[in-house]
């Protein structure tokens, strides 16, 4: 291991109970993940979800409250030789502003698109990366 790479997700649950989630193409992979991204060096957590929330989805958060970090080794999915520290948060904002459409997956375009489901439905194997898998079974134990 010679780098930590620290990311931060904002997780961002509507009305209707659904959460949000972005469906990626990088390095001709794709992934399922929450929204949110790298901690830029000289850049706070927290300042990272809100520069990622603004870049991604051209939204502002207004509330963000800590959820779950991990506490164990990850190798990164994609480096191997880089350790993952991944921090999420609750977030409020004006998600109306989102405009997902719909779009078959998976997509091998180098891009990013999000989607809506329901927090039910949502199941470990529609996420790719493993912590996020630890991340929604909290989430459904925390709203039972």
């Amino acid at each position: 291991m010679k780098n930590f790479n620290l990311r931060v997700y904002g997780l961002l649950i509507n009305e209707n109970q659904e959460i949000l989630l972005s469906d990626e193409c990088r390095f001709g992979h794709f992934f399922t993940k929450f929204p949110g991204g790298r901690v830029e060096a000289g850049e706070g957590i927290l300042d990272a979800l809100k520069r990622e929330f603004i870049e991604e989805l051209n939204l502002a958060i207004e509330e963000a409250f800590p959820f779950y970090y991990n506490d164990f080794y990850q190798e990164s999915a994609f480096r191997k030789e880089d350790q993952i520290v991944s921090f999420y948060y609750l977030v409020k904002c004006d998600f109306r502003k989102i405009q997902c459409v719909n779009y078959e997956i998976p997509f091998f375009e180098e891009v990013e698109k999000q989607r809506w489901i329901k927090l039910d439905d949502l199941q470990e194997s529609d996420l790719t990366f493993p912590i996020d898998k630890i991340v929604l079974n909290k989430l459904k134990s925390t709203n039972d």
